[in-house]
């Protein structure tokens, strides 16, 4: 069998689209989703990690009873990581040529779990509030990966990573519930 579709890239075409349009940063031609609405989508994502890191920082200070330790411990480190997810994906938006979206105002508007704080004492309630709000963060991020397909393969791929620990940390929660 002969193969017909050989690969030719046009380069030339390519350096002048490029020379054209230098104030746009990594977003070229080839870029596959308006950027402003990878931006929106990427703001909702610090949100709702930056609220993530709240709560679990706030859980980690105030947990009361006989395993507090271990859990505390598991809050610290899920708090941590939520908050380098924020970092990440405003790192991201910044390179689109937008503004991370901060405004504490906005957060929890904009978040895709909310803030809960169950009883101090209640370790099981503790943790299955960040159980719940994991698994709505995993389900978003897998709609906005299908979202991002092919159209911007390095977001897909930084939501990708995200996702990973989001389940890493569901399952520590699993863990630590006996389920």
């Amino acid at each position: 069998m002969t193969q017909t579709d050989d690969f030719v890239l046009d380069v030339t075409r390519i350096r002048e689209q490029v020379r054209q349009k230098m104030d746009e940063g990594p977003v070229t031609q080839t870029f596959g989703h308006d950027p402003q609405k990878v931006i929106n989508v990427l703001n909702d994502v610090i949100a709702t990690e930056v609220v993530c890191w709240l709560r679990y920082t706030r859980h980690a200070i105030s947990a009361k009873g006989i395993d507090r330790a271990q859990v505390s411990d598991e809050f610290t480190e899920h708090a941590k990581e939520e908050l380098e997810h924020a970092l990440r994906a405003a790192e991201r938006v910044s390179q689109l040529g937008g503004e991370p979206d901060f405004d504490p105002a906005k957060l929890v508007q904009r978040s895709h779990t909310d803030y809960q704080v169950p009883a101090d004492t209640d370790l099981r309630a503790l943790l299955e509030a960040n159980l719940w709000a994991e698994r709505i963060v995993i389900s978003t991020y897998q709609e906005i990966i299908r979202w991002l397909g092919e159209g911007d393969p390095t977001t897909r791929r930084l939501m990708e990573s995200i996702l990973e620990e989001e389940e890493e940390q569901a399952d520590d929660l699993t863990d630590l519930l006996g389920v």
